[in-house]
Protein backbone atom coordinates (compact mmCIF):
# COMPACT_ATOMS: atom_id res chain seq x y z
CA UNK A 1 0.00 0.00 0.00
CA UNK A 2 0.83 3.54 -0.77
CA UNK A 3 2.40 5.89 1.86
CA UNK A 4 -0.18 8.75 1.08
CA UNK A 5 -2.66 6.02 0.63
CA UNK A 6 -2.11 5.44 4.79
CA UNK A 7 -2.22 9.09 5.09
CA UNK A 8 -5.46 9.13 4.10
CA UNK A 9 -6.75 6.21 5.69
CA UNK A 10 -5.77 7.11 9.14
CA UNK A 11 -6.80 10.88 8.48
CA UNK A 12 -10.38 9.32 8.04
CA UNK A 13 -9.89 7.61 10.55
CA UNK A 14 -9.01 10.12 13.21
CA UNK A 15 -11.93 12.48 11.43
CA UNK A 16 -14.16 9.38 11.98
CA UNK A 17 -13.20 8.67 15.91
CA UNK A 18 -13.59 12.80 16.55
CA UNK A 19 -17.36 13.09 14.89
CA UNK A 20 -18.10 9.62 17.47
CA UNK A 21 -16.72 11.92 20.18
CA UNK A 22 -17.87 15.23 19.03
CA UNK A 23 -22.11 13.37 19.35
CA UNK A 24 -20.96 12.09 22.62
CA UNK A 25 -19.94 15.67 24.10
CA UNK A 26 -22.75 16.87 22.66
CA UNK A 27 -24.73 14.58 24.85
CA UNK A 28 -22.99 14.10 27.83
CA UNK A 29 -20.92 17.77 27.79
CA UNK A 30 -17.97 15.89 30.06
CA UNK A 31 -14.69 18.24 30.28
CA UNK A 32 -12.85 14.43 29.30
CA UNK A 33 -14.57 14.56 26.30
CA UNK A 34 -13.64 17.86 25.42
CA UNK A 35 -9.95 17.06 26.15
CA UNK A 36 -10.13 13.94 23.93
CA UNK A 37 -11.65 16.36 21.16
CA UNK A 38 -8.78 18.63 21.08
CA UNK A 39 -6.35 16.11 21.44
CA UNK A 40 -7.91 14.53 17.97
CA UNK A 41 -7.84 17.82 16.50
CA UNK A 42 -4.03 18.22 17.36
CA UNK A 43 -3.63 14.88 15.65
CA UNK A 44 -5.40 15.97 12.13
CA UNK A 45 -3.08 19.11 12.42
CA UNK A 46 -0.20 16.90 12.79
CA UNK A 47 -1.24 14.49 10.49
CA UNK A 48 -1.41 17.48 7.99
CA UNK A 49 1.51 18.71 8.67
CA UNK A 50 3.29 15.42 8.34
CA UNK A 51 1.91 15.18 4.71
CA UNK A 52 2.98 18.46 3.90
CA UNK A 53 6.47 17.79 5.03
CA UNK A 54 7.08 14.25 4.07
CA UNK A 55 4.46 12.70 1.62
CA UNK A 56 4.38 15.70 -0.85
CA UNK A 57 7.98 15.54 -1.05
CA UNK A 58 8.07 12.21 -1.93
CA UNK A 59 5.49 12.56 -4.46
CA UNK A 60 7.49 15.24 -6.15
CA UNK A 61 10.70 12.96 -6.12
CA UNK A 62 8.45 10.49 -7.59
CA UNK A 63 7.72 12.61 -10.47
CA UNK A 64 11.85 13.18 -10.83
CA UNK A 65 11.95 9.24 -11.31
CA UNK A 66 9.37 9.60 -14.14
CA UNK A 67 11.39 12.33 -15.58
CA UNK A 68 14.69 9.88 -15.49
CA UNK A 69 12.63 6.89 -16.81
CA UNK A 70 11.35 8.76 -19.71
CA UNK A 71 14.73 10.16 -20.16
CA UNK A 72 13.62 14.28 -19.79
CA UNK A 73 16.52 15.42 -18.53
CA UNK A 74 15.39 19.39 -19.45
CA UNK A 75 13.00 19.17 -16.34
CA UNK A 76 13.57 20.09 -13.03
CA UNK A 77 11.96 20.24 -9.54
CA UNK A 78 10.71 22.54 -7.48
CA UNK A 79 11.88 23.04 -3.78
CA UNK A 80 8.74 21.70 -1.85
CA UNK A 81 10.45 23.38 1.40
CA UNK A 82 11.48 20.31 3.42
CA UNK A 83 15.36 20.86 4.32
CA UNK A 84 16.21 17.04 3.80
CA UNK A 85 13.53 16.68 1.17
CA UNK A 86 15.24 20.14 -0.45
CA UNK A 87 18.41 18.56 -0.36
CA UNK A 88 17.38 15.18 -2.47
CA UNK A 89 15.85 17.71 -5.04
CA UNK A 90 18.51 19.78 -5.53
CA UNK A 91 20.96 16.84 -5.72
CA UNK A 92 18.59 15.10 -8.46
CA UNK A 93 18.44 18.94 -10.31
CA UNK A 94 22.22 18.49 -9.81
CA UNK A 95 22.07 15.22 -11.46
CA UNK A 96 19.53 15.82 -13.92
CA UNK A 97 22.04 18.58 -15.20
CA UNK A 98 24.97 17.01 -15.65
CA UNK A 99 23.08 13.97 -17.30
CA UNK A 100 22.04 16.38 -20.11
CA UNK A 101 25.47 17.80 -20.94
CA UNK A 102 27.01 14.38 -20.82
CA UNK A 103 23.68 13.47 -23.05
CA UNK A 104 24.55 16.35 -25.52
CA UNK A 105 27.87 15.71 -25.75
CA UNK A 106 27.23 12.41 -26.55
CA UNK A 107 25.04 13.24 -29.24
CA UNK A 108 27.52 16.05 -30.59
CA UNK A 109 30.55 13.32 -30.93
CA UNK A 110 28.26 10.71 -32.17
CA UNK A 111 27.27 13.04 -35.16
CA UNK A 112 30.83 14.16 -35.33
CA UNK A 113 31.74 10.31 -35.83
CA UNK A 114 29.06 9.61 -38.74
CA UNK A 115 29.81 12.39 -40.53
CA UNK A 116 34.11 11.69 -40.27
CA UNK A 117 32.72 7.75 -41.35
CA UNK A 118 30.74 8.69 -43.77
CA UNK A 119 33.20 10.91 -45.44
CA UNK A 120 36.24 9.20 -44.99
CA UNK A 121 38.18 7.23 -47.78
CA UNK A 122 38.58 4.72 -45.75
CA UNK A 123 35.95 1.71 -45.81
CA UNK A 124 33.85 0.92 -42.81
CA UNK A 125 31.83 -2.20 -42.38
CA UNK A 126 30.49 -2.93 -39.22
CA UNK A 127 28.86 -6.45 -38.41
CA UNK A 128 26.47 -8.04 -35.73
CA UNK A 129 27.79 -10.73 -33.86
CA UNK A 130 26.19 -12.83 -36.28
CA UNK A 131 28.36 -11.55 -38.91
CA UNK A 132 25.56 -10.08 -41.27
CA UNK A 133 26.29 -6.42 -41.80
CA UNK A 134 24.84 -3.82 -39.50
CA UNK A 135 26.40 -0.24 -40.98
CA UNK A 136 28.63 0.87 -43.68
CA UNK A 137 29.98 3.96 -45.28
CA UNK A 138 30.02 5.25 -48.77
CA UNK A 139 33.81 4.24 -49.18
CA UNK A 140 32.73 0.37 -48.22
CA UNK A 141 30.10 0.73 -50.43
CA UNK A 142 32.14 1.93 -53.62
CA UNK A 143 34.39 -0.76 -52.84
CA UNK A 144 32.41 -3.68 -52.49
CA UNK A 145 30.55 -2.58 -55.76
CA UNK A 146 27.38 -1.97 -54.77
CA UNK A 147 25.24 1.51 -55.63
CA UNK A 148 22.90 1.12 -52.52
CA UNK A 149 23.97 0.15 -48.72
CA UNK A 150 20.13 -1.39 -48.06
CA UNK A 151 20.64 -4.30 -50.54
CA UNK A 152 23.71 -4.91 -48.29
CA UNK A 153 21.89 -5.13 -44.51
CA UNK A 154 21.76 -8.11 -43.00
CA UNK A 155 23.69 -10.33 -45.21
CA UNK A 156 26.90 -11.54 -44.98
CA UNK A 157 30.01 -10.85 -46.34
CA UNK A 158 30.23 -14.01 -47.94
CA UNK A 159 26.83 -14.14 -49.78
CA UNK A 160 28.20 -10.57 -51.50
CA UNK A 161 29.02 -11.89 -55.19
CA UNK A 162 32.44 -9.21 -55.46
CA UNK A 163 35.88 -10.55 -55.11
CA UNK A 164 36.88 -8.15 -52.11
CA UNK A 165 33.83 -9.22 -49.83
CA UNK A 166 35.35 -13.51 -50.58
CA UNK A 167 38.59 -12.23 -49.93
CA UNK A 168 37.99 -10.01 -46.33
CA UNK A 169 35.30 -12.82 -45.55
CA UNK A 170 38.18 -15.22 -45.14
CA UNK A 171 40.00 -12.92 -42.87
CA UNK A 172 40.44 -14.18 -39.23
CA UNK A 173 39.59 -12.32 -36.56
CA UNK A 174 41.88 -9.61 -34.48
CA UNK A 175 43.80 -9.55 -37.70
CA UNK A 176 45.07 -7.07 -40.90
CA UNK A 177 46.46 -8.10 -44.49
CA UNK A 178 47.02 -6.69 -47.76
CA UNK A 179 44.48 -8.03 -50.81
CA UNK A 180 45.71 -7.63 -54.09
CA UNK A 181 42.65 -8.56 -56.33
CA UNK A 182 42.47 -9.33 -60.14
CA UNK A 183 41.28 -5.67 -61.34
CA UNK A 184 44.70 -4.53 -60.17
CA UNK A 185 43.22 -3.27 -57.24
CA UNK A 186 45.08 -3.64 -53.87
CA UNK A 187 43.17 -3.04 -50.64
CA UNK A 188 44.43 -3.09 -46.89
CA UNK A 189 41.78 -4.64 -44.80
CA UNK A 190 41.58 -5.16 -40.89
CA UNK A 191 38.94 -7.27 -39.18
CA UNK A 192 38.92 -5.74 -35.84
CA UNK A 193 36.07 -5.43 -33.01
CA UNK A 194 35.01 -2.61 -30.40
CA UNK A 195 33.75 -3.32 -26.84
CA UNK A 196 29.73 -1.91 -26.51
CA UNK A 197 27.71 -2.75 -23.44
CA UNK A 198 29.80 -4.90 -22.39
CA UNK A 199 30.24 -7.02 -25.82
CA UNK A 200 32.49 -7.32 -28.52
CA UNK A 201 31.41 -5.93 -31.67
CA UNK A 202 33.27 -7.07 -34.99
CA UNK A 203 34.43 -4.41 -37.71
CA UNK A 204 35.69 -4.35 -40.92
CA UNK A 205 38.59 -1.41 -41.96
CA UNK A 206 39.41 -0.91 -46.00
CA UNK A 207 41.79 0.97 -46.53
CA UNK A 208 42.81 0.80 -50.82
CA UNK A 209 46.58 1.26 -51.73
CA UNK A 210 45.90 0.69 -55.04
CA UNK A 211 47.17 4.40 -56.22
CA UNK A 212 50.20 4.49 -54.11
CA UNK A 213 51.60 0.94 -54.49
CA UNK A 214 50.96 1.43 -58.57
CA UNK A 215 53.42 5.06 -58.35
CA UNK A 216 55.80 3.45 -56.22
CA UNK A 217 56.31 0.51 -58.37
CA UNK A 218 56.43 2.20 -61.51
CA UNK A 219 58.53 4.59 -59.94
CA UNK A 220 60.74 1.85 -59.21
CA UNK A 221 60.65 -0.24 -62.22
CA UNK A 222 60.88 2.92 -64.72
CA UNK A 223 64.43 3.99 -63.01
CA UNK A 224 65.62 -0.40 -63.96
CA UNK A 225 64.32 -0.56 -67.10
CA UNK A 226 65.97 3.26 -68.29
CA UNK A 227 69.21 1.99 -66.24
CA UNK A 228 69.22 -1.11 -67.80
CA UNK A 229 68.08 -0.02 -71.35
CA UNK A 230 70.74 2.18 -71.27
CA UNK A 231 73.70 0.08 -70.79
CA UNK A 232 72.45 -2.62 -72.73
CA UNK A 233 71.97 -0.73 -75.79
CA UNK A 234 75.58 0.61 -75.43
CA UNK A 235 76.95 -2.12 -75.10
CA UNK A 236 74.53 -4.39 -77.77
CA UNK A 237 75.62 -1.78 -80.32
CA UNK A 238 79.51 -1.86 -79.67
CA UNK A 239 79.03 -5.34 -80.40
CA UNK A 240 76.56 -5.40 -83.36
CA UNK A 241 78.98 -2.77 -84.76
CA UNK A 242 82.56 -4.96 -84.14
CA UNK A 243 80.59 -8.06 -84.97
CA UNK A 244 79.17 -6.91 -88.84
CA UNK A 245 82.45 -5.10 -89.06
CA UNK A 246 84.60 -8.44 -88.70
CA UNK A 247 82.14 -10.41 -90.47
CA UNK A 248 82.63 -7.83 -93.39
CA UNK A 249 86.38 -8.86 -93.18
CA UNK A 250 86.05 -12.42 -93.36
CA UNK A 251 84.58 -11.98 -96.82
CA UNK A 252 87.61 -10.79 -98.01
CA UNK A 253 90.13 -13.47 -96.95
CA UNK A 254 90.73 -16.54 -99.35
CA UNK A 255 89.91 -19.21 -96.88
CA UNK A 256 86.86 -20.60 -96.22
CA UNK A 257 85.00 -18.95 -93.32
CA UNK A 258 81.27 -19.64 -94.26
CA UNK A 259 81.11 -21.54 -90.99
CA UNK A 260 82.54 -18.06 -88.96
CA UNK A 261 80.42 -15.72 -90.79
CA UNK A 262 77.16 -17.48 -90.26
CA UNK A 263 78.27 -17.80 -86.59
CA UNK A 264 78.73 -14.22 -86.59
CA UNK A 265 75.25 -13.90 -88.14
CA UNK A 266 73.53 -15.26 -85.65
CA UNK A 267 75.53 -13.25 -82.80
CA UNK A 268 74.19 -10.08 -84.21
CA UNK A 269 70.72 -11.13 -84.98
CA UNK A 270 71.14 -12.09 -80.79
CA UNK A 271 72.06 -8.54 -79.93
CA UNK A 272 69.57 -7.38 -82.07
CA UNK A 273 67.16 -9.57 -80.43
CA UNK A 274 68.05 -8.08 -76.91
CA UNK A 275 68.06 -4.50 -77.87
CA UNK A 276 64.29 -5.52 -79.00
CA UNK A 277 63.75 -7.24 -75.83
CA UNK A 278 64.91 -4.67 -73.67
CA UNK A 279 62.80 -1.46 -75.61
CA UNK A 280 59.55 -3.56 -75.18
CA UNK A 281 60.21 -2.57 -71.59
CA UNK A 282 61.36 0.93 -72.39
CA UNK A 283 58.34 1.28 -74.37
CA UNK A 284 56.01 0.35 -70.92
CA UNK A 285 57.55 3.66 -69.61
CA UNK A 286 57.28 5.80 -72.23
CA UNK A 287 53.66 5.19 -72.99
CA UNK A 288 52.49 8.64 -74.13
CA UNK A 289 49.26 10.34 -72.51
CA UNK A 290 45.85 9.64 -73.72
CA UNK A 291 44.02 12.01 -76.65
CA UNK A 292 40.61 11.47 -75.71
CA UNK A 293 37.31 11.64 -77.88
CA UNK A 294 34.62 10.75 -78.09
CA UNK A 295 33.49 7.24 -80.39
CA UNK A 296 31.62 4.05 -80.63
CA UNK A 297 32.32 1.25 -78.64
CA UNK A 298 31.14 -1.13 -81.21
CA UNK A 299 33.46 0.71 -84.18
CA UNK A 300 36.32 0.36 -82.80
CA UNK A 301 35.82 -3.47 -81.68
CA UNK A 302 35.22 -3.75 -84.98
CA UNK A 303 38.24 -2.57 -86.16
CA UNK A 304 40.15 -4.61 -83.31
CA UNK A 305 38.52 -7.97 -84.48
CA UNK A 306 39.30 -7.61 -88.49
CA UNK A 307 42.95 -7.15 -87.10
CA UNK A 308 43.09 -9.96 -85.26
CA UNK A 309 40.84 -12.23 -87.73
CA UNK A 310 44.12 -13.62 -88.95
CA UNK A 311 46.08 -14.98 -85.79
CA UNK A 312 42.68 -16.73 -84.40
CA UNK A 313 42.23 -18.37 -87.96
CA UNK A 314 45.29 -20.04 -87.78
CA UNK A 315 44.77 -21.13 -84.37
CA UNK A 316 41.29 -22.31 -85.33
CA UNK A 317 39.85 -19.96 -82.54
CA UNK A 318 36.99 -18.55 -82.93
CA UNK A 319 36.13 -14.68 -82.64
CA UNK A 320 32.46 -14.59 -82.21
CA UNK A 321 30.84 -11.20 -81.83
CA UNK A 322 27.90 -10.31 -79.46
CA UNK A 323 27.27 -6.85 -79.82
CA UNK A 324 24.60 -4.36 -77.86
CA UNK A 325 22.29 -2.68 -80.49
CA UNK A 326 22.75 1.06 -78.69
CA UNK A 327 26.56 1.16 -79.67
CA UNK A 328 27.42 3.34 -76.89
CA UNK A 329 29.51 6.52 -77.21
CA UNK A 330 32.89 6.32 -74.83
CA UNK A 331 35.78 8.40 -74.08
CA UNK A 332 38.85 6.75 -75.10
CA UNK A 333 42.42 7.25 -76.79
CA UNK A 334 41.85 5.07 -79.85
CA UNK A 335 45.16 4.56 -80.60
CA UNK A 336 46.26 3.38 -76.96
CA UNK A 337 43.13 1.39 -76.78
CA UNK A 338 43.28 -0.63 -79.82
CA UNK A 339 46.46 -1.85 -78.82
CA UNK A 340 45.19 -2.94 -75.48
CA UNK A 341 42.23 -4.70 -77.56
CA UNK A 342 45.06 -6.41 -79.49
CA UNK A 343 47.06 -7.49 -76.30
CA UNK A 344 43.86 -8.53 -74.59
CA UNK A 345 43.17 -10.95 -77.39
CA UNK A 346 46.06 -12.11 -78.39
CA UNK A 347 46.38 -13.39 -74.65
CA UNK A 348 43.20 -15.33 -74.89
CA UNK A 349 44.02 -16.74 -78.06
CA UNK A 350 47.41 -18.24 -76.53
CA UNK A 351 45.93 -19.23 -73.35
CA UNK A 352 43.63 -21.00 -75.49
CA UNK A 353 46.39 -22.06 -77.59
CA UNK A 354 44.22 -24.65 -80.46
CA UNK A 355 40.59 -24.66 -81.39
CA UNK A 356 38.36 -22.89 -79.08
CA UNK A 357 35.99 -19.23 -78.80
CA UNK A 358 37.01 -16.15 -77.91
CA UNK A 359 33.78 -13.75 -77.23
CA UNK A 360 33.60 -9.68 -77.34
CA UNK A 361 30.05 -8.58 -75.70
CA UNK A 362 29.00 -4.50 -75.64
CA UNK A 363 26.53 -3.24 -72.99
CA UNK A 364 25.16 -0.11 -72.93
CA UNK A 365 24.12 0.06 -69.31
CA UNK A 366 26.71 0.50 -67.54
CA UNK A 367 28.89 1.11 -70.95
CA UNK A 368 30.92 -2.53 -70.51
CA UNK A 369 33.46 -3.94 -73.07
CA UNK A 370 33.61 -8.21 -71.82
CA UNK A 371 36.36 -10.49 -74.04
CA UNK A 372 35.83 -13.98 -72.70
CA UNK A 373 37.64 -16.57 -73.96
CA UNK A 374 37.91 -20.74 -73.41
CA UNK A 375 41.73 -20.78 -72.12
CA UNK A 376 43.13 -23.37 -69.71
CA UNK A 377 41.90 -20.49 -67.01
CA UNK A 378 43.88 -18.80 -64.11
CA UNK A 379 43.50 -20.20 -60.99
CA UNK A 380 43.01 -18.15 -57.44
CA UNK A 381 47.00 -17.92 -56.61
CA UNK A 382 48.02 -16.31 -60.36
CA UNK A 383 44.78 -13.74 -60.05
CA UNK A 384 46.67 -11.72 -57.60
CA UNK A 385 49.77 -11.24 -59.48
CA UNK A 386 48.34 -10.44 -62.94
CA UNK A 387 48.69 -6.92 -63.22
CA UNK A 388 52.46 -7.05 -61.09
CA UNK A 389 55.43 -5.53 -62.86
CA UNK A 390 57.04 -8.49 -64.89
CA UNK A 391 55.14 -11.26 -63.74
CA UNK A 392 54.14 -13.55 -66.79
CA UNK A 393 53.06 -17.27 -66.80
CA UNK A 394 54.08 -17.63 -69.89
CA UNK A 395 57.60 -19.63 -70.44
CA UNK A 396 59.38 -16.90 -72.25
CA UNK A 397 56.70 -13.92 -70.82
CA UNK A 398 58.61 -10.28 -70.69
CA UNK A 399 55.25 -9.79 -67.94
CA UNK A 400 54.94 -5.86 -69.66
CA UNK A 401 51.47 -6.61 -71.70
CA UNK A 402 49.46 -6.43 -68.88
CA UNK A 403 50.84 -3.93 -67.18
CA UNK A 404 50.56 -2.18 -70.42
CA UNK A 405 46.83 -2.66 -70.31
CA UNK A 406 46.63 -1.33 -66.81
CA UNK A 407 48.41 1.96 -66.99
CA UNK A 408 46.31 2.56 -70.45
CA UNK A 409 43.35 2.16 -68.80
CA UNK A 410 43.86 3.58 -65.03
CA UNK A 411 45.04 6.58 -67.53
CA UNK A 412 41.62 6.93 -69.54
CA UNK A 413 39.75 6.52 -66.07
CA UNK A 414 38.85 2.80 -67.04
CA UNK A 415 37.57 -0.28 -64.06
CA UNK A 416 38.90 -3.43 -65.39
CA UNK A 417 39.38 -6.93 -64.24
CA UNK A 418 40.79 -10.25 -65.23
CA UNK A 419 39.51 -13.70 -63.68
CA UNK A 420 38.09 -17.27 -64.50
CA UNK A 421 34.56 -17.56 -63.50
CA UNK A 422 32.75 -20.89 -62.69
CA UNK A 423 31.32 -21.46 -65.68
CA UNK A 424 34.91 -22.06 -67.16
CA UNK A 425 35.27 -18.69 -69.13
CA UNK A 426 38.05 -16.45 -68.47
CA UNK A 427 37.00 -13.04 -68.93
CA UNK A 428 38.59 -9.54 -69.11
CA UNK A 429 36.15 -6.80 -68.16
CA UNK A 430 36.53 -2.83 -68.78
CA UNK A 431 34.04 -0.20 -67.76
CA UNK A 432 33.76 2.82 -68.95
CA UNK A 433 33.39 6.35 -67.01
CA UNK A 434 29.84 7.63 -67.22
CA UNK A 435 31.30 11.15 -67.57
CA UNK A 436 33.94 13.14 -69.45
CA UNK A 437 37.39 12.04 -68.24
CA UNK A 438 39.79 14.25 -66.01
CA UNK A 439 42.35 14.01 -68.72
CA UNK A 440 40.50 15.33 -71.77
CA UNK A 441 39.65 18.35 -69.53
CA UNK A 442 43.25 19.18 -69.06
CA UNK A 443 44.09 18.46 -72.78
CA UNK A 444 40.62 20.46 -74.23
Amino acid sequence: MRLRTLFFLLGGLLVLAWGILLSFTLSAKSPLLYVGEGVISFCLIVLFYFYRKVVKPLHSIASGMDLLREQDFSSRLAPVGQAEADRIVEMFNRMMGQLKNERLRLREQNHFLDLLINVSPMGVVILTFDGQISMLNAAALKFLGYASAEELMGKQLQELNTPLAEEVARLPKDTTDTIRLSDAKIYRCSRLSFVDQGFAHPFILIESLTTEVVKAEKKAYEKVIRMIAHEVNNTTAGITSTLETVGEALETLEEDTEDLREVMKVCVERCLGMSQFITNFANVVKIPEPRLEQVRLNDRVLSCQRFMETVCRERKIGLHNELCPENPKVWMDTVLFEQVMVNIIKNAAESIGQEGDIYIRTSASPVRLEIADTGKGISKEVETKLFSPFFSTKPHGQGIGLIFIREVLIRQECTFSLRTYPDGLTRFRISFPERRPEQQKKDG
